[in-house]
This record gives structure tokens, sequence and C-alpha cells, in this order.
């Protein structure tokens, strides 16, 4: 039984700068998110047609145990309330989400002091059947493998990429596994994580293909080994505190303590008259019902 694991914010981010912001409730609310994730999510499963589904969430958006290894982590998204900055259109939308999603019965799940992305490695590792992870963030990649594809939404839903191993090694010429390691080196400005300075994608894969982990790549600097393109051992030496947290940061935990799920798609509304309310308050039958059919559809 195939399950689909989607990156909650991640998705409604991207519907809510994807859908005019003038579609909006009978009674003027902004519903363009929730539009927008509801209808992403039909073709999701109506493409792919998985037996489970969680929407996994960001109960902590930027873990102290992230930040106490790199301080820059998100650092930069951070509102002046201290927590993160999101615009108040999609805020007040995300409750409404989650509950047309649990009157759907479509499962949810999230930890405290975990992002989405652990709560998906964890699940992704602990389940044997085939996984796939719809994300736009590219640090997932590395938990592709022969079971788990993942399902890069950096193009929109309508443009999928999709990786596995296979599909990895010859975009970024480092095997899935060394993923974490790789983006470490190049660094990621969107999440505050800078890189080895000097180091872009084709060095970093580079050094991967040469020596792999980034600790071998330390010891490699430090020995003097031969295989460094010119100067990066040296970049590589600088950056060498960053580097001993960089990989914990990038990587999801798999070690993430959630309660078994009910995630089968569910044959029928499970709160069909709450349901119907909020599809009346809201003006979301279209989208409500793509998702209805997709579910049936997917049988």
């Amino acid at each position: 039984m195939s399950l689909m694991l989607i990156d909650a914010a991640g998705l409604y981010f991207r519907a809510f700068y994807g859908v005019p912001d003038s579609v909006k409730s009978p009674d003027g609310q902004p519903i363009n998110a929730v539009r927008g994730f509801l209808d992403m999510s039909a073709t999701l499963i109506e493409r792919r047609r998985p037996a489970r589904y969680v929407a996994c969430l960001d109960l902590d958006w930027r873990p102290a145990f992230r930040v106490a290894l790199i301080p820059s982590y998100k650092r930069h998204r951070v509102a002046a309330d201290g927590g993160e900055e999101i615009p108040a259109g999609l805020s007040a939308q995300v409750p409404v989400l989650l509950q047309v999603l649990g009157a759907i019965g479509l499962a949810t799940a999230g930890a405290e002091g975990f992002e989405a992305d652990d709560v998906i490695a964890t699940l992704a590792h602990r389940d044997p059947e085939a996984c796939d992870v719809v994300t736009g963030d590219r640090d997932l990649l590395a938990l592709a493998t022969d079971r788990v594809r993942i399902l890069y939404t950096g193009k929109g839903v309508a443009k999928l990429e999709d990786f596995g191993p296979d599909e990895i090694a010859a975009k970024y010429g480092v095997p899935a596994s060394a993923y974490a390691d790789f983006a470490a080196l190049r660094g990621d400005p969107s999440d505050g994580l800078p890189g080895v300075a000097g180091v872009g994608d084709k060095t970093a894969a580079t050094l991967v293909q040469n020596f792999g982990s980034v600790e071998n790549i330390i010891e490699a600097a430090a020995t003097n080994q031969p295989g460094f393109p010119s100067g990066s051992a040296a970049k590589v030496l600088a950056a060498r505190e960053y580097l001993g947290a960089a990989t914990a940061v990038v990587r999801g935990r798999t070690d993430v303590p959630l309660p078994p799920i009910d995630d089968e798609l569910p044959s029928s509304p499970a709160d069909p008259h709450g349901l119907i309310e909020l599809v009346d308050r809201y003006g979301i039958e279209r989208s409500v019902n793509r998702v209805l059919n997709a579910i049936q559809n997917s049988r």
C-alpha cells in the first residue's frame, strides 16, 4: 500500500503565491491557499494513486537543535515577534486547511520540536512500502532510495521532477546517500546555511565523488591527499567548524516520536456534516469534490 508524504507548508506556501488572492470565501476571506492546496493534492492523488496520504506539518519551523548547531539557520526568516515571517493572509488559512483535511479524513502529522522534514524522514524511514515524498525542499533528496521517490515541486505540481537515486546522480553527480554532504558543502542561502566559501555545485560534487562524506573530505584536506580542485583543501579546512555541524542540520531526523497514524485514504469523509459546513462557509465545493473524486478513482 503505497504512501504519499506531503511537505504541507511547502505546498500551502506554493498555493498561496500561485493562486490569485482574489479567490475568496463568500464572506470575503482569502481562501486561495486552501483551494490551491486541495487542487494540488487532488492532482497528486490522481497521478500517483497512493493508498495512504499524510500531510506533514512544521510544528517547529526552526528547531532549537538546528539553531544550536548553526545559529544562522533560517535567521533571516524570523519575524519581529520571534516567530516565522508569514503573510497574514496565509496564516489565517492554515487552520482552515487543517479543518478541511480532517473532515475529509486525510491524515496530518507533526511533532513539537521538529520540522516537517523530520516527520517525513521518520515516516519514510520506518515504512516498508513504496513512498512518494512531495516537497520543494531539495534537502529531502537525501531520502531517495529504490523504494522512496522524491516528487520535487520546484517547477510546480504540473511539472513535477521525479527523483530516485539514478536521477539524483545524473543531475547532481553524487549518490542520494551523499546528498546531505553535497548540500552542506555548497550551502543554501534560503535556509541560512553559508556553505564553504568558494565551493559551488561542481566543486562540491567533485569532493563527494573523490572522498565521500564531509568527515572524509575534512580528513583528506588535513592530510594533503590528492584529488582536491585547486585551492579547495584550504577552503574546506577554513570551514571545518561549520562542516562539522552542517550535515546534521541538513539531514532530516529519522527518530521523531510519532504515534501510529491512520493514513489510509478514506472510503468516505470522516466528518461529512462538518465538511458540508466548511464547504458552504468557504466556497470550496469544487476543490473538495476534486479531492474526493481523486480518492475514489485511486482505488
